[in-house]
């Protein structure tokens, strides 16, 4: 479930604060090659199940940065803000690769508000999203997202 904050000023001071964990998802070869397709990226190590039987893996694994776009699909589980006129992206920093996700594999995320501050009249904060592999003791992906709020008035 995700932490409400009924206004963007309401995340000020909330560094430190964890988020989720959500539902676990399946990763399944069907959105590894629809990844693939809208990509172009179609290395056998991700759509090739039985070449990458062979591979290091033992069978195909999600594209990381497939593993990275899913952040998106967890973080409205993760936090909701509200009260804002509108809100952007700004981007991301710190990402990073730790363990690959076999295709099979079920996957969520957990996160942790790791700044605040006010920039040019809104809010700005870094959510902290690691993207967990069940059963792993190695994360998938570690990344800060950046979102910046833009208060109501």
């Amino acid at each position: 479930m995700a932490k409400i904050y009924a206004s963007p000023r309401d995340l000020i001071g909330q560094e430190g604060t964890a988020l989720g964990p959500t539902e676990w998802l399946g990763i399944e070869q069907d959105r590894v090659n629809g990844f693939a397709e809208v990509t172009g990226d179609h290395q056998w190590i991700h759509v090739d199940p039985e070449r990458a039987k062979d591979g290091p893996f033992g069978g195909t694994i999600a594209h990381g940065y497939l593993t990275m776009s899913l952040v998106n699909f967890f973080l409205p589980d993760l936090i909701e803000v509200r009260g804002f006129s509108h809100a952007v992206n700004v981007g991301a920093d710190r990402l990073r690769f730790l363990a690959p996700v076999k295709v099979g594999s079920r996957i969520r995320g957990v996160g942790e508000i790791v700044g605040v501050e006010e920039i040019k009249g809104a809010i700005q904060s870094v959510v902290r999203v690691t993207i967990e592999i069940e059963g792993s003791e190695k994360p998938a992906c570690v990344v800060d997202t950046i979102s910046r709020y833009f208060p109501e008035g």
